[in-house]
């Protein structure tokens, strides 16, 4: 019997030198009398033959093949020269699947066997794979190990489509990390500006930056140190560094110890150290999204880009989501509480910090969003699904978008003719103005400056039409038939029926008299 047996390093085939004594034992007794140590596994499995992989690439393509049970070129390549020499023998596989294709590719010649027995025999091997390929002059231990490892490493990438430079986990940790410095940079700031406030609580109200509170904090320390040293290194603007040595000389601040400046100093050295660590944990983020989501950094910037997708868990949990759950992807708070009280839903949520967002109008922003989302998602998926790596994928797609929501931007900006804008124009004016409104018989109007047809509301007098259209059809149902004209009419027909009335009540009361004077 051949027992064919897959490595890291290649193809081997095994021969069981005693295969009566096998016929003979059971499934559970095979380890324990064919391999109870090395020297008993040399005597009873030798090796016959052994086929290394050319490379990687070549040892990527024979295990996958394995595992979806098929048989590659170069395992048909060493099976049809080893079984040739032993026709007679059967052939033990570890997969019934990969056995099955070996049967349909050399006929029913070959006996392939996949039971019990041969699972224990391929059980022992692994024990002592080392010893056996070692003492019958295959490869040593050391490179069966490398060899494992790197097929290991490239199998799994393989079959996960990894790719080196797409690691979105690396990207949702430091855009959380950056959110949290950001918070203990201000929080530290502010102590500073307090704790010093005490001795120089001017200064808090002439400078705006923390960097440059802290770096005069350290510089100078005690306040009449100011009008000695040379500020010109930290401030830049010459009139801010002659009204912060002014303020210094007529301070209101009270006088602190040496050991409370030394304490304020240290904490000033933390504000800075942080600062510079943010700066260049923006500058990794920043090249980490430009490899992992080119066109989604185009579009919405890192910061935004990074935030989204550390809101949807990974870049391809994100891409699966539609535009519309982009645009309001950081506001479900917001959404759950509209669709409960039933008002009105958000427009936008994470993306709002975009830049794009920014720049439109507060009436337009909802618009925007909901155009730069649809370019997003479209992006997004490229990005995702593209197996090219950083400096091949196509950014196009993401000019594209960010070129059309910028248009889209321009053009509410400045605003179409019709209803939409408050600016709406009679048929008059726009006999006498084509350039400014053309108005089709559909009703949408033509927008010159644009050059794009906006569905925009009708002019005023097809809303009067309208509108009386819809009086006329209440009237009917309510079963009047009558119109404006016949108003006239209707008093003179009431007047009639009055004196009809009153007539008929004098006539009872003169019967009631007639009555009373007969009595």
């Amino acid at each position: 019997m051949l027992v064919l047996f897959e490595t890291p390093a290649g193809y081997s085939l095994f021969k069981v030198s005693d295969e009566k004594k096998l016929k003979k034992t059971d499934a559970e007794d095979i380890h324990e009398t064919f391999f109870k140590d090395s020297k008993t596994a040399s005597k009873y499995m030798s090796l016959v033959s052994f086929q290394p992989f050319e490379d990687t690439a070549d040892a990527v393509t024979a295990a996958t093949s394995i595992l979806e049970g098929k048989v590659s070129k170069s395992l048909k390549k060493f099976l049809k020269k080893k079984l040739k020499k032993a026709a007679s023998s059967s052939l033990a596989v570890a997969d019934k699947a990969l056995g099955l294709s070996i049967k349909e590719g050399f006929g029913d010649a070959t006996k392939v066997v996949s039971d019990d027995k041969t699972n224990e025999l391929f059980r022992g091997l692994r024990c002592y794979m080392d010893e056996l390929f070692d003492t019958d002059g295959g490869i040593k231990a050391e490179d069966l190990r490398a060899m494992q490892l790197g097929l290991s490493h490239s199998l799994s990438r393989y079959k996960l489509k990894f790719s080196a430079d797409k690691v979105d986990t690396m990207v949702v940790q430091a855009v959380g990390l950056l959110d949290e410095l950001d918070k203990e940079i201000n929080t530290y700031a502010m102590r500073v500006k307090e704790w010093y406030g005490w001795h120089f609580p001017e200064l808090q109200a002439i400078l705006n930056e923390n960097s440059h509170y802290a770096k005069l904090v350290l510089k100078c320390g005690m306040r009449p140190n100011f009008s000695k040293t040379d500020l010109s290194e930290i401030l830049d603007d010459e009139t801010i560094e002659a009204t912060v040595k002014e303020a210094a000389e007529v301070s209101m601040g009270t006088e602190i110890a040496e050991i409370d400046i030394i304490n304020i100093q240290a904490l000033a050295e933390q504000v800075l150290s942080m600062s510079e660590y943010r700066a260049q944990l923006f500058e990794y983020l920043k090249n980490r999204m430009n490899a992992i989501a080119p066109n989604l950094t185009v579009l919405v910037g890192e910061l935004v880009g990074a935030r989204l997708i550390a809101h949807a868990g990974s870049l391809m949990n994100l891409a699966k989501q539609p535009a519309s759950t982009v645009q309001i992807l950081g506001a479900e708070k917001a959404l759950f509480r509209a669709l409960k009280t039933k008002s009105d839903t958000p427009k936008y949520g994470l993306i709002y910090h975009a830049s794009l967002v920014g720049q439109a109008a507060p009436k337009n922003k909802g618009k925007i969003s909901r155009v730069l989302a649809a370019k997003c998602a479209l992006g997004i998926r490229v990005d995702a699904l593209t197996d090219e790596t950083a400096e091949q994928v196509d950014t196009t797609i993401g000019y594209e978008g960010r070129a059309k929501v910028e248009a889209r931007l321009r053009q509410l900006e400045g605003g179409s003719i019709g209803a939409s804008n408050g600016d709406l124009k009679s048929k008059k004016t726009a006999k006498y103005d084509p350039v400014a409104a053309k108005t089709s018989a559909s009703g949408s109007t033509y927008n010159a400056s644009s050059d794009m047809i906006m569905d925009d509301a009708a002019p005023a007098t097809e809303e009067k039409e309208k509108k009386k259209k819809k009086k006329d059809k209440r009237k009917s149902k309510s079963g009047g038939d009558d119109d404006e004209d016949d108003a006239p009419k209707k008093k003179k027909r009431k007047t009639e029926e009055d004196g009809d009335e009153e007539k008929e009540k004098k006539s009872k009361k003169e019967k009631k008299k007639k009555k009373k004077s007969m009595s």
